[in-house]
């Protein structure tokens, strides 16, 4: 707009001294200084020479005039454009610093972090009423995940007691001797419903605890950690006929111990459940920080992201058989998060899934 303003104000200026230079062969102005008097014609010069020498200095003069008005407009233009660029960005970066911080800080923010406010400052005007509203809805979001995390813990821990209650009563009920072989199938089919409901609690409190965030991270070795569970699910590997291939190299992260062992384990456990008695493949090493692989029914590449989704689970057919609750993935998605990382899934090409968490 400053340099648009500009050139209209050089062009009106040259069409006015333009306008009041003197004309060759022009009748004389009144008054104005820049007029020239018609020249004179002198007896002893029949020819006329002096007047055309006259004629020719008022033509260079106004030739030489309107050149350099034109050179210095242009030199002023383009002095005129540098200025308003600058201050131009200046004022843009000025008005939008706001915008930015604004931007900056809903970048930042996450489940775990609701907590952060933008707290704008200056003069009352549209950004800062702009930034009020956001915090306002920061503080809106805040009370509701926090609603729904105590609700989600709170119900939990309630339904633990009950369920560890029901499990001892049919435990007991089956060692009486002399039961009916029905009744102890019964039984049976008893404990697996409220194993698999135990495993649902625990799959909640753990999904409860890992959106809140990291309370005391610690430094840790993934390839110990990832060591451990591996050991520990040797059995598992027996009874499902599949061969577990480790590759470790040394990665510390900064973690909680507790979420980062049910990070791995529910991985592994994972591909344990839907394999298909072939392999699986366990890598810890720089990007992503932990890959599992494993063998099994091929999965359609647009399904992976409901794998991600709490109690969504492809093969419902196989839930009972492998006392899946649909939470693996969401638990793994969801501590990942809180480490500040996150998982990415990809079929394999034989079959099966190759599940990546990156981790800082």
């Amino acid at each position: 707009m400053l340099l648009v303003s500009g050139a209209l104000l050089l062009g009106v200026n040259y069409l006015l001294v333009r306008s009041a230079l003197p004309v060759p062969n022009s009748a004389p102005t009144t008054t104005s200084p820049l007029t020239v008097s018609e020249p004179q014609l002198v007896p002893d010069d029949p020819a006329g020479s002096q007047a055309q020498v006259s004629e020719m200095n008022i033509a260079q003069y106004r030739a030489d005039v309107l050149r350099t008005l034109l050179v210095q407009s242009g030199i002023a233009l383009v002095g005129s454009a540098v200025v308003a660029l600058l201050l131009g960005r200046l004022a843009a970066a000025g008005m939008l610093r706001p915008v930015h911080q604004v931007v900056a800080a809903a970048r930042r923010l996450g489940a775990d972090n609701l907590h952060q406010r933008i707290r704008l400052s200056g003069p009352k005007d549209e950004l800062t009423e702009l930034a009020d509203t956001f915090d306002q809805m920061l503080s809106r979001l805040e009370k509701s995940f926090d609603s729904q995390r105590r609700f989600v813990a709170n119900a939990s821990h309630e339904l633990r007691t009950p369920l560890a209650t029901q499990r001892t009563l049919v435990e007991v009920a089956m060692g009486r001797p002399g039961d009916s072989a029905s009744l102890r199938e019964l039984g049976e089919r008893l404990l697996v419903m409220n194993a698999r409901s135990e495993a649902l609690i625990e799959g909640l409190l753990v999904l409860a605890s890992s959106d809140q965030g990291l309370e005391h991270p610690e430094d840790i070795r993934l390839d110990h950690v990832v060591a451990r569970v591996v050991g520990a699910c040797r059995q598992a590997f027996v009874d499902a006929a599949v061969t577990v291939h480790t590759t470790l190299a040394p990665r510390v992260v900064r973690s909680d111990p507790v979420l980062l062992e049910q990070l791995v384990r529910n991985l592994v456990d994972n591909a344990v459940k839907y394999n298909n008695g072939g392999a699986i493949w366990v890598r810890v090493g720089g990007s992503p920080a932990l890959e599992v692989a494993n063998t099994g029914p091929p999965v359609p590449k647009d399904k992976i992201p409901m794998l991600f989704e709490p109690f969504v689970q492809l093969r419902r057919e196989r839930v009972a058989a492998n006392q899946g609750v649909g939470l693996g993935l969401s638990i793994v998605q969801s501590i990942a998060r809180a480490h500040g990382g996150s998982v990415q899934a990809l079929p394999r090409q034989d079959g099966g899934l190759v599940v990546g968490v990156s981790l800082p």
